[in-house]
């Protein structure tokens, strides 16, 4: 399999890929607020969370009428996708319950170099100099954030934050080493996958009936959200997706505060405000300069992704 080359900085493809991974990095921002707007444990929102959104996302495959042909071409790195989508779910609601908002977010923020690192090993596709500097801007962003915040979160939700920028990560990656995956079936999925396991270790059915609207809700948003960065992360190149992703790390904190009243630091301000011209920066950069880009080298990945 040979990856084919970047599409130009101001193509339809890549302007397309850049609108799609920003909605869903505007969307994504929101999990914070319905995880922790709710009394239900994590494995609860799990499963209610995961049942609405795989309803959502087949009914919308079924309405377009796309949901033989995603069916019909859905291969191993469909499966691959989907079992590194519901680790990272599994990972990430309880990680709001046991640490911040804010602390979830900024650890997200690693994608960047999370997503050109694998990106390197495992399809031998090399970021940018464009995209490492801002990714290092980023970086310092996220060491200004964590230095006022790092010490008050919980170590065990931070490790689980971890987990699921991993997994996120090596979702990037799939999609770009075959960018012909199916996008929505594989989110639909994850879901499907983490149903008896919420199950078994939660009681979903002991949730509290004013809360399942919520967490419906949230199922639905969850799912454009799933769709919207598979479908941008296939246009773009891994460690550009995960940077436009890193908009959700200044979103998320501002919204807890607005709604749950979980004021940022100063530090955690200017460390945001870091990361969001890191990305004005990086897109501004390769409108301005079409021949930025470098192709690719070809090579599927390596078994271990």
């Amino acid at each position: 399999m040979t990856l084919s080359r970047p599409a130009s900085p101001t193509s339809p493809a890549r302007s397309a890929g850049v609108v799609l991974v920003t909605v869903s990095a505007i969307v994504f921002s929101t999990a914070g607020i319905f995880t922790n707007g709710v009394a239900t444990g994590a494995w609860g929102i799990i499963f209610w969370r995961g049942l609405a959104a795989a309803a959502f996302t087949l009914i919308y495959l079924a309405v377009r009428g796309r949901l033989v042909t995603e069916i019909r071409a859905f291969g191993r790195p469909a499966c691959l996708v989907a079992v590194l989508m519901a680790a990272g779910t599994a990972a990430f609601i309880p990680a709001f319950k046991l640490s911040s908002v804010a602390n979830v977010a900024l650890i997200y923020a690693a994608a960047p170099f999370m997503a050109a690192g694998l990106s390197w090993l495992l399809i031998k596709e090399a970021p940018t100099r464009t995209v490492v500097i801002a990714s290092a801007t980023a970086f310092i962003g996220v060491l200004v954030i964590v230095s006022g915040s790092l010490g008050r979160a919980s170590l065990a939700g931070d490790a689980l934050a971890l987990v699921m920028t991993c997994m996120m990560a090596g979702t990037m990656v799939v999609y770009r080493a075959y960018p012909d995956t199916t996008a929505a079936l594989p989110a639909a999925l994850s879901s499907v996958l983490l149903l008896p396991v919420a199950a078994m270790f939660g009681q979903p059915f002991g949730t509290a009936l004013d809360e399942l609207p919520i967490l419906v809700g949230f199922g639905l948003v969850f799912a454009v959200a799933s769709v919207t960065l598979s479908e941008g992360a296939r246009r773009l190149p891994s460690a550009e997706t995960a940077l436009l992703s890193t908009l959700e790390v200044p979103l998320a904190p501002v919204l807890a505060w607005v709604i749950l009243s979980e004021s940022p630091s100063p530090r955690a301000l200017c460390g945001g405000a870091l990361i969001v011209f890191a990305v004005v920066w990086s897109q501004t950069r390769k409108i301005q300069s079409p021949l930025s880009g470098k192709a690719p080298v070809a090579g599927p990945p390596r078994n271990g992704l």
